[in-house]
Protein backbone atom coordinates (compact mmCIF):
# COMPACT_ATOMS: atom_id res chain seq x y z
CA UNK A 1 0.00 0.00 0.00
CA UNK A 2 1.10 3.72 -0.71
CA UNK A 3 1.66 5.47 1.81
CA UNK A 4 -0.91 8.05 0.84
CA UNK A 5 -3.65 5.65 0.86
CA UNK A 6 -3.21 5.09 4.51
CA UNK A 7 -2.75 8.62 5.36
CA UNK A 8 -5.79 9.58 4.07
CA UNK A 9 -7.66 6.82 6.16
CA UNK A 10 -6.69 8.07 8.83
CA UNK A 11 -9.28 9.86 11.21
CA UNK A 12 -6.93 12.04 13.15
CA UNK A 13 -4.95 14.06 11.05
CA UNK A 14 -4.61 17.21 11.33
CA UNK A 15 -3.71 19.15 8.09
CA UNK A 16 -0.66 22.01 8.19
CA UNK A 17 0.44 24.55 5.58
CA UNK A 18 3.30 26.73 4.30
CA UNK A 19 5.37 28.40 4.65
CA UNK A 20 7.55 26.41 7.21
CA UNK A 21 9.94 27.25 9.32
CA UNK A 22 13.56 25.49 9.99
CA UNK A 23 12.10 23.47 13.36
CA UNK A 24 8.59 23.61 12.42
CA UNK A 25 8.05 20.46 11.64
CA UNK A 26 9.91 19.33 14.55
CA UNK A 27 7.98 21.28 16.86
CA UNK A 28 4.50 20.05 15.50
CA UNK A 29 5.89 16.48 15.74
CA UNK A 30 6.33 17.18 19.27
CA UNK A 31 3.17 18.63 20.12
CA UNK A 32 1.07 16.01 18.23
CA UNK A 33 2.77 13.31 19.66
CA UNK A 34 -0.53 10.39 21.10
CA UNK A 35 -2.62 13.38 19.71
CA UNK A 36 -3.15 13.54 16.40
CA UNK A 37 -1.30 12.62 13.41
CA UNK A 38 0.44 15.80 11.44
CA UNK A 39 0.31 16.05 7.72
CA UNK A 40 2.28 18.62 5.79
CA UNK A 41 0.89 19.94 2.90
CA UNK A 42 3.31 21.34 0.20
CA UNK A 43 6.82 20.78 2.14
CA UNK A 44 8.26 20.92 -1.03
CA UNK A 45 6.99 21.10 -4.88
CA UNK A 46 5.01 17.58 -5.19
CA UNK A 47 6.03 16.18 -1.81
CA UNK A 48 3.69 15.95 1.29
CA UNK A 49 5.00 15.01 4.88
CA UNK A 50 3.03 12.89 7.57
CA UNK A 51 4.63 12.00 11.18
CA UNK A 52 3.66 9.83 13.90
CA UNK A 53 1.84 6.98 12.72
CA UNK A 54 3.75 5.11 15.03
CA UNK A 55 3.73 7.25 18.21
CA UNK A 56 1.02 5.58 20.20
CA UNK A 57 1.16 1.15 20.64
CA UNK A 58 -2.49 1.16 19.90
CA UNK A 59 -1.35 2.35 16.91
CA UNK A 60 0.98 -0.44 15.75
CA UNK A 61 -1.08 -2.86 17.28
CA UNK A 62 -3.60 -1.67 14.70
CA UNK A 63 -1.25 -2.38 11.76
CA UNK A 64 -0.40 -5.78 13.44
CA UNK A 65 -3.62 -6.68 14.06
CA UNK A 66 -3.36 -7.45 17.73
CA UNK A 67 -5.31 -7.25 20.73
CA UNK A 68 -2.64 -7.03 23.68
CA UNK A 69 0.60 -7.03 23.99
CA UNK A 70 1.64 -10.84 23.90
CA UNK A 71 -0.43 -11.00 20.78
CA UNK A 72 1.75 -8.46 18.99
CA UNK A 73 5.19 -9.81 20.92
CA UNK A 74 3.87 -13.23 19.21
CA UNK A 75 3.28 -12.02 15.97
CA UNK A 76 6.48 -10.07 15.55
CA UNK A 77 8.45 -12.94 16.62
CA UNK A 78 6.83 -15.69 14.97
CA UNK A 79 6.97 -13.54 11.59
CA UNK A 80 10.69 -13.17 12.08
CA UNK A 81 11.06 -17.09 12.64
CA UNK A 82 8.37 -17.30 9.37
CA UNK A 83 8.78 -15.22 6.62
CA UNK A 84 7.20 -14.69 3.79
CA UNK A 85 8.44 -14.47 -0.15
CA UNK A 86 8.36 -11.06 -1.33
CA UNK A 87 6.34 -10.86 -4.67
CA UNK A 88 8.57 -8.98 -7.40
CA UNK A 89 6.73 -6.07 -9.91
CA UNK A 90 8.47 -6.03 -13.43
CA UNK A 91 6.73 -2.96 -14.79
CA UNK A 92 7.09 0.14 -12.03
CA UNK A 93 9.45 2.77 -13.51
CA UNK A 94 5.99 4.43 -15.22
CA UNK A 95 5.24 5.53 -11.69
CA UNK A 96 8.06 7.01 -10.69
CA UNK A 97 9.91 10.46 -12.03
CA UNK A 98 13.80 11.21 -11.15
CA UNK A 99 15.27 13.87 -9.57
CA UNK A 100 19.43 14.80 -10.19
CA UNK A 101 20.07 16.02 -6.60
CA UNK A 102 19.11 14.68 -2.58
CA UNK A 103 19.01 18.50 -2.35
CA UNK A 104 15.38 18.06 -3.86
CA UNK A 105 14.58 15.98 -1.61
CA UNK A 106 12.24 17.12 1.53
CA UNK A 107 14.79 16.75 4.01
CA UNK A 108 14.30 19.14 7.29
CA UNK A 109 16.19 19.58 10.67
CA UNK A 110 15.02 18.17 13.76
CA UNK A 111 17.30 20.03 16.41
CA UNK A 112 19.37 23.37 17.18
CA UNK A 113 22.90 21.54 16.76
CA UNK A 114 22.31 19.23 13.90
CA UNK A 115 24.91 19.25 11.43
CA UNK A 116 22.31 19.27 8.01
CA UNK A 117 19.39 18.12 7.03
CA UNK A 118 18.62 14.46 7.03
CA UNK A 119 16.18 11.08 6.60
CA UNK A 120 15.35 9.45 9.75
CA UNK A 121 12.93 7.11 8.53
CA UNK A 122 14.85 5.38 5.91
CA UNK A 123 14.80 2.04 5.31
CA UNK A 124 18.46 0.89 3.81
CA UNK A 125 18.08 -2.84 1.79
CA UNK A 126 21.84 -3.84 1.26
CA UNK A 127 22.61 -6.73 -1.21
CA UNK A 128 25.52 -8.70 0.31
CA UNK A 129 27.91 -11.83 -1.35
CA UNK A 130 24.98 -14.60 -2.97
CA UNK A 131 21.44 -13.55 -2.65
CA UNK A 132 22.39 -12.51 1.45
CA UNK A 133 19.75 -9.57 1.90
CA UNK A 134 19.14 -7.37 4.87
CA UNK A 135 16.70 -4.16 5.78
CA UNK A 136 17.33 -1.93 8.23
CA UNK A 137 16.75 1.53 9.95
CA UNK A 138 19.48 4.64 9.51
CA UNK A 139 19.47 7.65 9.22
CA UNK A 140 21.10 9.46 6.03
CA UNK A 141 22.13 12.82 5.23
CA UNK A 142 23.66 14.22 1.90
CA UNK A 143 27.05 15.46 1.49
CA UNK A 144 26.90 16.29 -1.97
CA UNK A 145 24.05 16.08 -4.96
CA UNK A 146 24.41 12.41 -5.33
CA UNK A 147 26.55 11.42 -2.36
CA UNK A 148 25.57 11.05 1.20
CA UNK A 149 27.29 9.50 4.72
CA UNK A 150 24.65 6.59 6.63
CA UNK A 151 25.44 5.85 10.00
CA UNK A 152 26.09 2.04 10.24
CA UNK A 153 26.55 0.25 14.00
CA UNK A 154 28.28 -3.16 14.07
CA UNK A 155 24.94 -4.61 13.57
CA UNK A 156 24.07 -6.72 9.90
CA UNK A 157 24.36 -3.95 7.41
CA UNK A 158 28.05 -3.26 8.79
CA UNK A 159 28.76 -6.68 8.74
CA UNK A 160 27.36 -6.77 4.74
CA UNK A 161 29.22 -3.86 3.95
CA UNK A 162 32.66 -5.45 6.07
CA UNK A 163 32.09 -8.77 3.56
CA UNK A 164 31.79 -7.13 0.10
CA UNK A 165 34.88 -4.75 0.99
CA UNK A 166 36.98 -8.01 1.91
CA UNK A 167 35.74 -9.14 -1.81
CA UNK A 168 36.72 -6.18 -3.24
CA UNK A 169 33.40 -4.14 -4.36
CA UNK A 170 31.01 -1.89 -2.81
CA UNK A 171 27.53 -2.79 -0.94
CA UNK A 172 24.30 -2.12 -3.99
CA UNK A 173 21.59 -0.57 -1.09
CA UNK A 174 18.13 0.65 -1.74
CA UNK A 175 17.05 3.57 0.64
CA UNK A 176 13.18 3.41 0.39
CA UNK A 177 11.89 6.75 2.40
CA UNK A 178 8.19 6.96 2.74
CA UNK A 179 6.71 3.16 3.44
CA UNK A 180 4.30 0.87 5.17
CA UNK A 181 4.84 1.46 9.21
CA UNK A 182 4.56 -2.38 8.91
CA UNK A 183 8.00 -2.25 6.97
CA UNK A 184 9.52 -0.04 9.42
CA UNK A 185 8.69 -2.41 12.55
CA UNK A 186 10.16 -5.09 10.48
CA UNK A 187 13.07 -3.07 9.67
CA UNK A 188 13.78 -2.59 13.10
CA UNK A 189 13.78 -6.02 13.91
CA UNK A 190 17.13 -8.03 14.45
CA UNK A 191 16.21 -11.28 13.33
CA UNK A 192 19.08 -13.61 12.40
CA UNK A 193 21.53 -13.06 9.80
CA UNK A 194 20.30 -14.30 6.44
CA UNK A 195 16.94 -13.36 7.38
CA UNK A 196 15.61 -11.14 5.45
CA UNK A 197 13.28 -8.17 6.98
CA UNK A 198 10.90 -7.36 4.27
CA UNK A 199 10.16 -10.87 4.14
CA UNK A 200 8.85 -10.80 7.87
CA UNK A 201 7.31 -7.43 6.44
CA UNK A 202 5.42 -9.60 4.04
CA UNK A 203 4.53 -12.06 6.64
CA UNK A 204 3.09 -9.10 8.86
CA UNK A 205 1.29 -7.80 5.80
CA UNK A 206 0.03 -10.84 4.64
CA UNK A 207 2.08 -10.04 1.34
CA UNK A 208 4.63 -7.18 0.24
CA UNK A 209 5.35 -6.42 -3.74
CA UNK A 210 8.98 -5.38 -4.39
CA UNK A 211 11.11 -4.24 -7.18
CA UNK A 212 14.39 -5.21 -8.32
CA UNK A 213 16.79 -2.03 -8.88
CA UNK A 214 19.70 -2.33 -11.48
CA UNK A 215 22.19 -2.62 -8.70
CA UNK A 216 20.45 -5.63 -7.78
CA UNK A 217 19.18 -4.44 -4.20
CA UNK A 218 15.20 -3.89 -3.97
CA UNK A 219 12.76 -1.64 -2.59
CA UNK A 220 9.24 -2.14 -1.13
CA UNK A 221 6.83 -1.58 -4.42
CA UNK A 222 4.96 1.80 -4.06
CA UNK A 223 7.83 3.42 -1.45
CA UNK A 224 7.23 7.29 -1.94
CA UNK A 225 11.08 7.94 -2.72
CA UNK A 226 13.84 4.87 -4.04
CA UNK A 227 17.25 5.83 -3.91
CA UNK A 228 19.14 3.65 -5.51
CA UNK A 229 23.59 3.71 -4.86
CA UNK A 230 26.22 1.84 -3.70
CA UNK A 231 27.68 1.97 0.16
CA UNK A 232 31.10 2.76 -0.49
CA UNK A 233 34.72 2.40 0.99
CA UNK A 234 35.11 6.21 1.04
CA UNK A 235 34.28 8.39 4.60
CA UNK A 236 32.69 11.02 5.43
CA UNK A 237 32.25 12.95 8.62
CA UNK A 238 28.74 12.07 10.59
CA UNK A 239 26.79 13.97 12.57
CA UNK A 240 25.95 15.75 15.34
CA UNK A 241 22.57 14.03 14.63
CA UNK A 242 20.26 13.60 17.95
CA UNK A 243 19.89 9.92 18.90
CA UNK A 244 17.15 7.91 20.94
CA UNK A 245 18.29 8.86 23.86
CA UNK A 246 17.91 12.76 23.38
CA UNK A 247 21.31 13.19 23.25
CA UNK A 248 24.08 14.11 20.44
CA UNK A 249 26.02 11.50 19.43
CA UNK A 250 29.47 11.73 18.26
CA UNK A 251 30.71 12.97 15.09
CA UNK A 252 31.94 9.70 13.25
CA UNK A 253 33.82 9.18 10.35
CA UNK A 254 31.40 7.01 8.56
CA UNK A 255 30.47 5.24 4.86
CA UNK A 256 29.25 7.09 2.33
CA UNK A 257 27.23 6.24 -0.39
CA UNK A 258 27.24 6.97 -4.45
CA UNK A 259 23.69 7.75 -5.70
CA UNK A 260 23.43 6.64 -9.41
CA UNK A 261 19.45 7.34 -9.43
CA UNK A 262 17.15 8.76 -7.36
CA UNK A 263 13.05 7.72 -8.13
CA UNK A 264 10.07 9.73 -6.63
CA UNK A 265 6.40 8.41 -7.25
CA UNK A 266 4.90 11.08 -9.77
CA UNK A 267 1.72 10.93 -7.89
CA UNK A 268 1.39 11.17 -4.07
CA UNK A 269 4.99 10.97 -2.77
CA UNK A 270 4.14 11.35 1.23
CA UNK A 271 7.54 11.48 3.61
CA UNK A 272 7.58 10.13 6.98
CA UNK A 273 9.09 12.57 9.24
CA UNK A 274 10.37 10.88 12.24
CA UNK A 275 11.14 12.85 15.22
CA UNK A 276 14.76 11.82 16.82
CA UNK A 277 13.84 10.87 20.69
CA UNK A 278 10.32 11.13 19.95
CA UNK A 279 7.54 8.98 21.01
CA UNK A 280 7.75 7.16 17.63
CA UNK A 281 11.65 6.64 17.46
CA UNK A 282 11.01 4.93 20.66
CA UNK A 283 8.40 2.32 20.38
CA UNK A 284 9.84 1.15 17.01
CA UNK A 285 13.40 1.03 17.91
CA UNK A 286 12.73 -1.28 21.55
CA UNK A 287 9.43 -2.87 20.43
CA UNK A 288 11.46 -5.77 19.06
CA UNK A 289 13.60 -5.86 22.15
CA UNK A 290 10.56 -5.95 24.11
CA UNK A 291 9.50 -8.94 22.67
CA UNK A 292 12.52 -10.87 23.07
CA UNK A 293 12.55 -9.53 27.02
CA UNK A 294 8.84 -10.93 27.08
CA UNK A 295 9.61 -14.17 25.72
CA UNK A 296 13.36 -14.97 27.32
CA UNK A 297 11.22 -13.85 30.62
CA UNK A 298 8.25 -16.05 30.49
CA UNK A 299 10.72 -18.67 29.73
CA UNK A 300 12.23 -18.31 33.18
CA UNK A 301 9.44 -16.89 35.47
CA UNK A 302 6.01 -18.34 33.91
CA UNK A 303 4.08 -15.63 36.27
CA UNK A 304 5.07 -12.50 33.51
CA UNK A 305 2.32 -9.88 33.60
CA UNK A 306 3.80 -6.92 31.29
CA UNK A 307 7.17 -5.52 30.13
CA UNK A 308 8.08 -2.14 28.94
CA UNK A 309 11.12 -0.43 28.40
CA UNK A 310 10.15 2.70 29.41
CA UNK A 311 9.89 6.23 27.94
CA UNK A 312 11.74 7.14 30.25
CA UNK A 313 15.12 4.90 29.54
CA UNK A 314 14.03 5.95 25.41
CA UNK A 315 12.25 2.91 25.10
CA UNK A 316 16.10 1.52 25.18
CA UNK A 317 18.01 1.87 28.52
CA UNK A 318 15.53 0.41 31.27
CA UNK A 319 12.89 -2.30 31.43
CA UNK A 320 9.92 -2.59 33.76
CA UNK A 321 8.84 -6.20 34.17
CA UNK A 322 5.77 -7.14 36.42
CA UNK A 323 4.87 -10.87 37.47
CA UNK A 324 3.40 -12.69 40.35
CA UNK A 325 5.89 -14.51 41.86
CA UNK A 326 5.93 -18.45 42.67
CA UNK A 327 9.27 -18.19 44.91
CA UNK A 328 11.79 -16.30 45.88
CA UNK A 329 14.55 -15.69 42.97
CA UNK A 330 12.13 -15.81 40.06
CA UNK A 331 12.48 -11.72 40.28
CA UNK A 332 15.88 -12.04 39.62
CA UNK A 333 15.93 -14.38 37.75
CA UNK A 334 13.64 -12.58 35.42
CA UNK A 335 15.89 -9.67 35.54
CA UNK A 336 18.96 -11.67 34.46
CA UNK A 337 16.92 -12.84 31.54
CA UNK A 338 15.74 -9.43 30.71
CA UNK A 339 19.71 -8.80 30.30
CA UNK A 340 20.29 -11.35 28.27
CA UNK A 341 17.58 -10.67 25.54
CA UNK A 342 18.34 -7.04 25.38
CA UNK A 343 22.21 -6.64 25.95
CA UNK A 344 21.68 -2.88 25.44
CA UNK A 345 19.48 -3.08 28.95
CA UNK A 346 21.06 -0.86 31.34
CA UNK A 347 18.82 -0.89 34.20
CA UNK A 348 15.67 -3.76 34.86
CA UNK A 349 13.48 -3.17 37.42
CA UNK A 350 11.01 -6.21 38.60
CA UNK A 351 7.78 -5.45 40.09
CA UNK A 352 4.83 -7.33 41.03
CA UNK A 353 1.52 -7.92 39.06
CA UNK A 354 -0.42 -5.41 40.77
CA UNK A 355 1.88 -2.54 39.47
CA UNK A 356 1.20 -0.96 36.14
CA UNK A 357 4.64 -0.57 34.45
CA UNK A 358 3.33 1.91 32.31
CA UNK A 359 2.76 4.05 35.46
CA UNK A 360 5.71 5.35 36.27
CA UNK A 361 4.55 6.71 39.92
CA UNK A 362 3.34 2.90 40.58
CA UNK A 363 7.09 1.70 39.89
CA UNK A 364 8.59 4.10 41.91
CA UNK A 365 5.97 3.48 44.86
CA UNK A 366 7.31 -0.29 44.43
CA UNK A 367 11.16 0.79 44.73
CA UNK A 368 10.16 3.15 47.22
CA UNK A 369 8.17 0.41 49.55
CA UNK A 370 8.78 -3.35 48.73
CA UNK A 371 12.76 -2.80 47.50
CA UNK A 372 15.40 -4.33 50.38
CA UNK A 373 18.51 -2.76 48.96
CA UNK A 374 20.61 -5.30 50.75
CA UNK A 375 19.23 -8.30 48.94
CA UNK A 376 16.65 -6.35 45.81
CA UNK A 377 20.05 -4.78 44.38
CA UNK A 378 22.40 -6.23 42.10
CA UNK A 379 25.17 -5.08 39.41
CA UNK A 380 26.24 -6.31 36.56
CA UNK A 381 29.72 -4.66 36.31
CA UNK A 382 31.89 -4.57 32.70
CA UNK A 383 29.25 -5.44 30.39
CA UNK A 384 28.80 -4.48 26.72
CA UNK A 385 26.03 -1.77 27.25
CA UNK A 386 24.85 0.39 24.92
CA UNK A 387 27.07 2.47 22.53
CA UNK A 388 24.31 4.92 23.12
CA UNK A 389 25.25 5.76 26.16
CA UNK A 390 26.63 9.13 27.15
CA UNK A 391 27.99 7.79 30.50
CA UNK A 392 29.42 4.28 29.12
CA UNK A 393 33.06 4.03 30.14
CA UNK A 394 34.01 3.52 26.00
CA UNK A 395 32.49 4.22 22.84
CA UNK A 396 30.93 0.32 22.63
CA UNK A 397 29.34 0.79 25.60
CA UNK A 398 31.02 -1.06 27.98
CA UNK A 399 29.26 -0.04 31.36
CA UNK A 400 27.94 -1.26 34.89
CA UNK A 401 24.47 -2.32 34.68
CA UNK A 402 21.66 -2.41 37.76
CA UNK A 403 19.11 -4.60 38.37
CA UNK A 404 16.10 -4.22 40.95
CA UNK A 405 13.92 -6.70 42.78
CA UNK A 406 10.92 -4.69 44.24
CA UNK A 407 8.63 -7.16 44.64
CA UNK A 408 7.46 -7.99 48.22
CA UNK A 409 8.92 -10.53 50.08
CA UNK A 410 6.89 -13.72 50.08
CA UNK A 411 7.13 -14.58 53.70
CA UNK A 412 6.00 -11.20 55.21
CA UNK A 413 2.56 -10.13 55.94
CA UNK A 414 1.26 -9.17 52.36
CA UNK A 415 -1.37 -6.64 53.86
CA UNK A 416 1.79 -4.65 54.51
CA UNK A 417 2.79 -3.99 51.14
CA UNK A 418 -0.97 -3.94 49.68
CA UNK A 419 -2.28 -0.37 48.22
CA UNK A 420 -5.57 0.91 49.81
CA UNK A 421 -8.04 1.58 47.70
CA UNK A 422 -11.21 3.77 48.00
CA UNK A 423 -14.29 1.50 47.19
CA UNK A 424 -15.92 2.19 43.99
CA UNK A 425 -19.66 4.58 44.43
Amino acid sequence: MALAALVNSLENARYYDPPYGEFSIARALRESEGRWTPVFRRVRERFTGVGNLLDARKKLYLYLGASSDEDAYTKLLSAMESPMKLEAVASWRDLYRELESLAELPMVRYYEREARPYITASVVVGRGPGNLMNASIHRVSPVGARRAVVRLVPRHLYYIHEMNMRAGGETPVAIAWGTHPLVLVAAASSPPLGVFELEVAARLAGGLKVIELDNGAVAPFMASIIIEGFITRDLAEEGPFVDVLGTYDRVRAQPTIRVEKIYVLREDAYVHYLLPAGAEHALLMGFDREARIWRAVKSVAPGVRKVRLTRGGAGWLTAVISLEKSSEGDAKNALLAAFAAHPSLKIAIAVDGDIDPDDPVAVEWAVSTRLRADRGIFVIPYARGSSLDPSALNEEGLTHKVGIDATRPLDADSLLFERAKIPEA
